[in-house]
């Protein structure tokens, strides 16, 4: 009887290994997927300051997403500006660097999306107390990364809530400017996304408050080429079962992902 147990089990863990995610021939022929990102947005994506080792969210997602494949991940650093041309020219398979599914972008890119964000309002511990709720905000001045959607979506929420009191929009050179304008009283408040603000908190303790919920949603995914639908699958699939066997759900909560969790991949969610 226990023979035939065992046996069982091996028959049945052989079924479950054989039914593998099907990658492009190309792909699984050279073994590896390259992938594209620029290791300048922590907790997604950072080199770790005492071993310059790459590390973070997105790293340790693309490295799970590699052996669920069986391939090995090629990091190829690049620029935000070659992104998309990286995908176009075929220099790389993927793009996984905390990018951000827009519609506008699905024209040249696919987005297998793994996590939802928004942008978040902040401010100085030291003015907390001014700022109960978001709506305290209005006629405030308020800086956020002129390079992102922040400013539009920044002025609809203001639009929408603020009415002639609106918030006075303060373009800065990405969100690391935005924080140095926060804490010399340049402006009154900050946004940047949802993802990374738990993270600066902990790096500098004391320093910054939340205000409000997220005042948007978008989605972060993994880009590949429109053309590319068995990987795009591939990928889709790939994701899935990090989430279902728990792996996901580790990951975020290793880096302080737990609120932007999504219970299932997605296909250009992004609006």
């Amino acid at each position: 009887m226990k023979i035939f147990v065992v046996a069982a089990a091996l028959i049945g863990a052989m079924s479950v290994s054989a039914v593998a995610i099907e990658l492009p021939a190309e792909i699984s022929k050279r073994g590896s997927i390259k992938m594209a990102l620029v290791p300048n947005y922590p907790p997604m994506e950072f080199r770790d300051p005492a071993t310059n080792a790459l590390t973070g969210f997105d790293i340790e997602l693309g490295e799970a997403l590699g052996r669920k494949l069986g391939v090995k991940i090629e990091w190829q650093e690049t620029s935000f500006a070659e992104f998309m041309p990286s995908i176009t020219t075929g220099r790389v398979d993927a793009i996984l660097s905390g990018f951000t599914d827009y519609a506008s972008r699905h024209e040249i890119a696919s987005f297998v999306d793994y996590l939802r964000s928004g942008p978040q309002f902040f401010v100085q511990q030291s003015r907390k107390a001014e700022f109960k709720d978001a709506a305290a905000l209005c006629g405030k001045k308020v800086g956020a990364s002129r390079r992102t959607m922040f400013p539009a979506q920044i002025a609809a929420w203001s639009e929408k809530n603020c009415g002639t009191n609106p918030i006075q929009f303060v373009g800065t050179d990405g969100s690391a400017d935005a924080r140095t304008q926060l804490r010399q009283g340049r402006i009154d408040a900050a946004a940047q996304g949802n993802e990374t603000l738990p993270y600066i908190m902990d790096l500098e303790p004391g320093t910054y408050a939340a205000v409000g919920e997220p005042i948007a949603q978008q989605f972060t995914g993994i880009a590949l080429p429109v053309k590319e639908k068995a990987l795009q699958q591939a990928m889709l699939e790939a994701v899935d079962a990090l989430i279902a066997d728990g792996t996901y759900r580790t990951l975020l909560a290793k880096w302080k992902l737990t609120d932007n969790a999504l219970e299932k991949a997605t296909i250009n969610a992004g609006q």
